[in-house]
C-alpha cells in the first residue's frame, strides 16, 4: 500500500496539522509501540500529532472502529484482533491477505480504512539489516499468527524447505497449510524434536517466553541466525545461548522497530521514517523497565 495523492497525503504530511494514531490490543499496557511512533513524531518535526495506546478487545473493537474521525491517520493493532479487524476494513492489502492478519489501518480523507500487514516485511527488513538476505533452508519453532508471519516472510527470502516445530497434529496441519498458501515448502515436525532445528542456517523462534528456553543448552557449535521475535526481558536464554557460540542473533525490538518504521511510513505519508531515532527510543524505555 502506498500513500495516496492530493489532498490526502498533504494532511498527513503536514506538521502542523492535528492527527492522532493509537495501539489497540488486550493486554496492551506493555507496549512499546507509543514509544517508538512518538519518537519519530518528534524526528519528523509532526508536532500535532498523539499516539495513544487503548485496551480494546474483541467485543469493544466495532463501537472503536466506529467512532474514528478525520482526525485520526491510522491504528496499529495487536493481539487478540489482527484477524477480528478484518470485516471491519474497506480493503486490505495483498501482504495482510495472505496471512488474514491486519496489523496497519490507514484511514484516507474520505473516511476508508485500509489494511496493512507491516510485521512480514519488518521481518525481512530486521534480518537485512543483519546481512541476511536469502537462505538455502530455514526452521521455525511454534506456531500461530507470528508463525504464519514468518512462514509469510520466508517465502520471500528462503530457496528451500522450512521445518516447522509444533505441538499437536492440529497445529502441524496449519502451519502445512499456511506453506501451501504461500507457496513455501513447508515440513512439520513435533516439539520433541525442536533441537534439531537449531542446525538450520536461519531459525526464527515464536514461542513464548520460556516455551525454547530449555534449547539454550542445545546450540550447535557453529549456530547461524537466530531470529528470536520476544524483546522483554532481553536476551532470551536462548539468544544469550546463541550469541555465546558467536551465532548472529536478531530481537523481538528489531522486529518491532521495523515494523513500526513502516507504520510510520503509511500513516504519515512520511518516507523514510527516522530508524535509528525509533531503536534508540524503544532500547531507552526497555533499560527502564
Amino acid at each position: 500500500m502506498t500513500p495516496g495523492r492530493g489532498s490526502a497525503e498533504d494532511s498527513r504530511t503536514d506538521g502542523t496539522a492535528k492527527r492522532r494514531a493509537a495501539v489497540l490490543g488486550s493486554p496492551i499496557a506493555h507496549s512499546l509501540s507509543p514509544v517508538l511512533h512518538r519518537a519519530a513524531y518528534t524526528a519528523l518535526g509532526l508536532a500535532e500529532w498523539t499516539y495513544d495506546r487503548f485496551e480494546i478487545d474483541e467485543t469493544a473493537l466495532p463501537g472503536f472502529v466506529r467512532g474514528l474521525d478525520a482526525d485520526w491517520a491510522g491504528l496499529s493493532l495487536t493481539m487478540p484482533l489482527k484477524r477480528a479487524i478484518i470485516p471491519l476494513l474497506d480493503g486490505i492489502s495483498p501482504t495482510a491477505a495472505s496471512v488474514e492478519a491486519v496489523n496497519t489501518v490507514v484511514r484516507d480523507a474520505d473516511g476508508r480504512l485500509t489494511g496493512d500487514n507491516t510485521d512480514i516485511p519488518g521481518m525481512v527488513a530486521a534480518l537485512r539489516e543483519r546481512g541476511v538476505t536469502a537462505v538455502p533452508s530455514a526452521a521455525v519453532l511454534g506456531a500461530g499468527a507470528t508463525a504464519a508471519s514468518a512462514l509469510a516472510a520466508l517465502a520471500r527470502i528462503c530457496e528451500g524447505p522450512v521445518t516447522a516445530y509444533v505441538r499437536g497434529p492440529a497445529r502441524a496441519a496449519e502451519m502445512r497449510g499456511w506453506g501451501e498458501r504461500l507457496g513455501l515448502d513447508v515440513r512439520t515436525e513435533d516439539w520433541e524434536r525442536a533441537a534439531a532445528a537449531l542446525d538450520a542456517p536461519l531459525v526464527i523462534a515464536t514461542t513464548p517466553a520460556g516455551a525454547a528456553d530449555a534449547l539454550a543448552g542445545r546450540v550447535p557449535e557453529r549456530p547461524g541466525t537466530l531470529f528470536d521475535v520476544l524483546y522483554d526481558p532481553w536476551p532470551t536464554p536462548l539468544a544469550a545461548g546463541w550469541a555465546a557460540r558467536g551465532g548472529a542473533v536478531v530481537g523481538g525490538l528489531d522486529l518491532l522497530v521495523h515494523q513500526a518504521v513502516l507504520q510510520v511510513e503509511l500513516m504519515t505519508g512520511r518516507s523514510p521514517a527516522p530508524l535509528a531515532a525509533m531503536r534508540e527510543a524503544g532500547e531507552r524505555a526497555l533499560r527502564a523497565r
